[in-house]
């Protein structure tokens, strides 16, 4: 059963942290967009955010963290060039693909090699992060292929 929460009230962020630990979905912003979210970790919940937005499987996820700690857990970082921006860029809106690690179920990469990783900015994104002590798949809430009729242009515009 879906709950609206109201981000401002002192238990909102710690019941969706506890929803994404059960396995569930939560909505949040970022600085860029509502994301979808569910444990990054867990295989299962993360094909309820393909079911719920049906979206192709083929279609990799983007993996919130709450510092480059973490992100050194779903990615592998040895790259100096990936430490940079993210000290230069994090929280923000950059998302950097690196080789992923063990730990990032196929499912949320398509079965890709690399991750996507990323640290929002918005204050309600962090504050869940660093709540849920679990990195979050996230993509944005709209159903996969549908899209505003301004996006929508012919080829070659």
């Amino acid at each position: 059963m879906a709950k609206i929460l109201d981000a401002s009230q002192p238990d909102a962020v710690p019941l969706a942290a506890e929803t994404i630990r059960q396995g569930g979905l939560v909505a949040f912003p970022t600085e860029t967009v509502y994301g979808l979210g569910a444990d990054a970790r867990n295989p299962i919940a993360v094909a309820r955010v393909f079911d719920a937005k049906h979206r192709p499987a083929i279609d990799p996820l983007i993996v919130h963290v709450a510092g480059p700690e973490e992100a050194g857990k779903y990615g592998k970082l040895a790259d100096r060039q990936a430490r940079i921006l993210m000290e230069q860029f994090w929280p923000g809106p950059l998302t950097l693909v690196v080789p992923k690690t063990e730990l990032v179920p196929d499912i949320v990469t398509a079965g890709l090699d690399t991750v996507a990783l990323r640290m929002p900015a918005h204050e309600t994104a962090r504050l869940r992060q660093s709540d849920r002590r679990t990195a979050c798949s996230t993509t944005p809430v709209g159903q996969c292929g549908s899209y505003p009729e301004w996006r929508k242009m012919p080829s070659g515009h």
